[in-house]
Parts: structure tokens; sequence; C-alpha cells
């Protein structure tokens, strides 16, 4: 029921408007009334009416400037303006406004009520638009997840100009306009969820985060299985630190709160320049890959960590090393954990924690390689894969010659384990999505189809079955549900004679509104446009794909 507010100085008007319409018999709720707009502003403010009919002269405040406050905080609000002068100047001003009606007094009970219909007509169809536009951006949210995954990604790799950057972010609702900036990368655990990462107990950990967004100076990004990426910003360095020392302070408060949940992070170099954010997740990945090398939760910063903060400080004896004691499992942890990307900052930080001085002894360079080497192949073949594809160690001598050529040799032959194993597990994740697949193709007509739904169906995470759809097939979950949806719609607009309501129905969209909505969103023309094989502009023949390649949610 939509409600009605009337601003009316003189009394018997009022009265009458009020008294004398039936409102609630003809759909609406008379909400209020005020004498003038001093009065009805903070009344309008609370009640959040639907429409406003209001005087224009009334003392002090007119209804034109009531209705200038108005559409500045509640655009949505319409308004009738009811007057007794019929200035053209008044008119003029009233369409600038935006106000829905003009209408000169007296005015009868039916001549005001026809006018309210037809601005109840207009408030729901826009009403149902922008549902339909809410609706299509909740349905397009994983497409905007993985656009501001690869706007990350361009950030860090300086593979986009800054205008190109900008306009990415603009497009996207991101704003990265400052003067300093830094990135921090963070990862939490659930023990037991070592490769998934996704617990009950996760879920609520990013919702209690979320309340500790200041969204003035952070914007978070998600980095499917490898935690979030979190760039601060700032108007000076020192104003920087501050708000970075207060929200990861705040964090870290709450992370001890789950004695269950590892948690661990790399504070990367503040820099001043947007295309010096490279350096700034240089930085951060160096302190970010310790979560490999130690076993308790912290925050590492990368400038300590330059400085030696955490290094051992003691001179390194050849004669009082027990190999024994040096922790494979480490190697073992990034085999099975690590991304390719990471390799090389691995490897430089598991030579930093030996300490610089061990890695000079030949010998122990030696006896590193090796057991790495080892420590590669025994992951291989626990895995069933080939060993023979790792370069081998005949050539130790020359691969251990000095820690340059000792670092390279392990990062390629870490980094080549990686791949194979990546390869294992897209092989394994084919099944998945072959799965997801059908289950679409069985399900496809059901309105609640969801990527949650199907993940539940196949005992995965939402995000890591998005991450790995979309690795497999190059198109969000989202995206292949909704092409597969309007595949089967011209099938069925062009192969038979049901009606583009029931075709709705039958590809799993109850409102037809929003099925035509998305028809013409997706494929150039509406579907009554489809079936007669006709293009907007009249062209015949010609099958439209998706017009929209490379538009978001965000460009509605």
């Amino acid at each position: 029921m939509l409600k009605v507010f009337l601003v009316e100085d003189e009394f018997v008007v009022r009265e009458g408007i009020k008294n004398n319409i039936d409102w609630a018999s003809r759909g609406y709720e008379f909400c209020g009334e005020a004498s003038d707009g001093e009065l009805a502003f903070p009344m309008i403010q609370k009640l959040k009416p639907d429409i406003v009919i209001t005087d224009i002269r009334m003392p002090f405040m007119d209804g034109l400037v009531l209705s200038r406050l108005i559409k500045k905080e509640f655009p949505w609000i319409e308004i009738i303006i009811l007057t007794g002068y019929e200035e053209f100047e008044y008119a003029k001003e009233g369409i600038k406004i935006g106000i829905a009606q003009y209408l000169s007094k007296p005015v009868s009970g039916e001549a005001l009520l026809k006018e309210v219909d037809a601005v109840a007509v207009r408030i729901e169809e826009k009403r149902k638009e922008r549902e339909i536009k809410e609706k299509y951006m909740k349905e397009m949210e994983e497409n905007l997840h993985k656009e501001r995954k690869e706007l990350f990604q361009y950030l860090v790799t300086g593979s986009k100009s800054v205008a190109e950057l900008l306009e990415i972010a603009d497009r996207l609702g991101i704003d990265l306009s400052s003067m300093w900036y830094n990135i921090v990368l963070l990862k939490s655990q659930s023990e037991g969820h070592a490769y998934d990462g996704y617990s009950d107990s996760l879920i609520e950990i990013e919702q209690e985060l979320e309340k500790l967004n200041d969204k003035e100076h952070l914007i978070i990004f998600d980095r499917n299985l490898e935690g979030k990426a979190l760039l601060f910003r700032a108007e000076s360095e020192e104003e920087l630190e501050q708000v970075q020392k207060g929200y990861l302070d705040r964090m870290e408060e709450l992370l001890k709160e789950y004695a269950h949940v590892r948690y661990f992070g790399g504070i990367g170099v503040p820099v001043n320049r947007l295309r010096e954010l490279p350096a700034s997740f240089e930085s951060a990945s160096h302190a970010f890959a310790h979560r490999y090398l130690v076993k308790e939760s912290r925050i590492l910063d990368s400038r300590e960590l330059e400085r030696g903060v955490y290094r051992r400080k003691e001179e390194f004896n050849l004669s009082n090393v027990d190999p024994k004691q040096i922790d494979r499992s480490k190697v073992r942890e990034f085999l099975k954990q690590g991304d390719e990307e990471e390799a090389v900052y691995f490897v430089e930080e598991f030579f930093k924690d030996l300490g610089a001085n061990a890695m000079r002894s030949s010998l122990f360079r030696q006896y590193i390689v090796m057991d790495t080497y080892f420590c590669v192949v025994d992951f291989l073949e626990g895995m069933q894969l080939p060993r023979g594809d790792i370069e081998s160690l005949e050539a130790v001598g020359e691969i251990t010659q000095n820690q340059e050529n000792a670092a390279a040799y392990l990062i390629r032959i870490i980094r080549k384990a990686l791949e194979l194993r990546e390869k294992a597990a897209s092989n394994r994740y084919g099944d998945i999505v072959d799965a997801v697949m059908q289950y679409i193709e069985k399900n496809y007509a059901e309105e609640d189809l969801s990527l949650n739904l199907v993940a539940s169906h196949v005992n995965f995470s939402p995000n890591h079955l998005s991450m790995i759809f979309s690795q497999q097939t190059g198109r969000t979950f989202s995206k292949y549900l909704t092409d597969y949806r309007m595949n089967k719609a011209k099938e069925l607009l062009r192969c038979t004679g049901k009606r583009s309501s029931v075709i709705s129905m039958e590809v799993g969209y109850k409102d037809p509104h929003y099925f035509s909505y998305l028809f013409k969103k997706t494929q150039g023309m509406t579907p009554t446009q489809y079936r007669g094989g006709k293009s907007p502009d009249g062209e015949d023949g010609k099958e439209h794909g998706d017009s929209n390649e490379g538009k978001t949610a965000a460009d509605l």
C-alpha cells in the first residue's frame, strides 16, 4: 500500500482532502499531514511517504522549497503540487525540481485521485524497474567479484596504465584516488580446512571484519584460496600508518577470539604513487611467504623483516648443524598449498630464514638443494605424479656453485612441481565441473538454482567452486547459467509458439519482466524481436551474442 502525505496551510482544504476521500479503499495509506513545509519536512524524513501532495504558497516554507529538500534526500518520492496561482514561472520551477504533477485549485477529490492513481502507476513501474536491476546485479555479483580480482592483478603487476586503472576502478565503483598506499596480504585458515580454507568460523570472521572496515581508507580484494589483499590509502604517510595499525590491531584482537583459526599477514612498504603498488605488493609477498616457515599466527612487517628483526642473530657454524633439525615440512607445506607465483618469494625467504652465513657454505648449500630436491620428488610420488619432469641433480656442483644458482634451481623445480600439481588438480576438477554442468542441465528451470546450491550439491565451498569453474570454463558460474538459460529460451522462441511469459517460466524466471530485461541485456534485442528474426534496427536474420561483452552490472 502506497503512503500519501499532505501539506496544506488552509485547514478546510486539508480536512477535506484527508476526510472526504476514502484513501484506504483506493489502496492508499494517508500517513500524515502538516500545515507548512517547515513542519512537514521532518515528518516526511521519518515517515518516508511514496507521494507528497503539497500546496505551493504556504508560510514559513513554501511548496517549492519543500520539494527541493524532498527530492535531494528522497529522489524516489513523487510530488503533486496544488496551487491557486497559475503563473508559468512556478510550473517551470516545478519541472526543474522533478515534480510529478502541477494542479490548479480548487480540485475535486475525484480529479486529485485520478492524478494520484497516475503517479502510483509510475511509482510501481519505477519500483519494478529497480527490483529488476537489483536482481540482475545480485545475479551478476560473481562477475563483479571476478572483475575486482582482475583489477587487483592489474594494480600489482603494472600491466595497465594509471588512466586505465582509474577507468576500470570507476566502472566497478571503487575510488582509488589517494596520496599514499600500502598493501597487506592476509589469510585465515581453520584447522582441518587447510586447502579449502572454508568453515562457519571463517564466514563469521569475514562478517565481523566487514564491520571493522574503514571504507574511506581501505579497499578489500578477494584472492580466492590465498586469502585477502587489503589496500590501505590515506592523504599522508603518517595517516596511512595510523589507519593501518588501528585496523590490524582490531583485526588481531578479533582473530584471537577464534583459537582454532590460524591467521597470517604480510605488510608491504608504503608508496605514494598508484603505479608503485607492485613494489608494495612484492614486499608484502615476501613477508606473506613466511606463513610456510612459521607455525604461529602473526602479521609480519616487510620493513622489519628486511632489517632482520625476525631473523636468527647467531653466526652459522656448520659443525653445529643437525640435519634432522632442518624442518622439511615447510617445503612440503608450500608444495601442498603454495602458488607458482609465490615460489620465488618462498625460496628467498626460506634461504634468509636459514641465515645468510649458512648459505655461504657450499657444503650446506648442497645439502639444502639435495634435501629440497628429494622432498619435491617425494611429494610428486605421493601424488602419483612423474618425477622425471623435474630437472635432475646431475650438475649439482654447478647448481650449488653459489647462492643465486641454488635459489634459481629450487625455484624451477618447485614451480614445476606446482605446475604438475595444478594439472592433476585440473583433471580432478574436470569431473566436478562436469557434475555442475549436468546439474544445471537438469535443474535450469528451477528459479532458486544458485552457486551456493550447486556448491552444496558437489560438496565444495562457493568461493572454491567459483574459482575452479571459472578456470575450467573461462566463464563464471552465473554467466554460464545465464547463457544456458538464454540459449534454451532462444530455442523455444524459434521452435515453438509458446508465449514469452511461458518460456520465461520454463527457463527458470518466474518474473516475465525480468526475463525480458535479461534477454535484451544479453542478446541485444527483445524476445519478440528475436522470434521475428529482427534486429533492433529492423534488419533480418541476425542472431546476436552478448552485446554487453566487457560490461559489468556497474554499467547499468
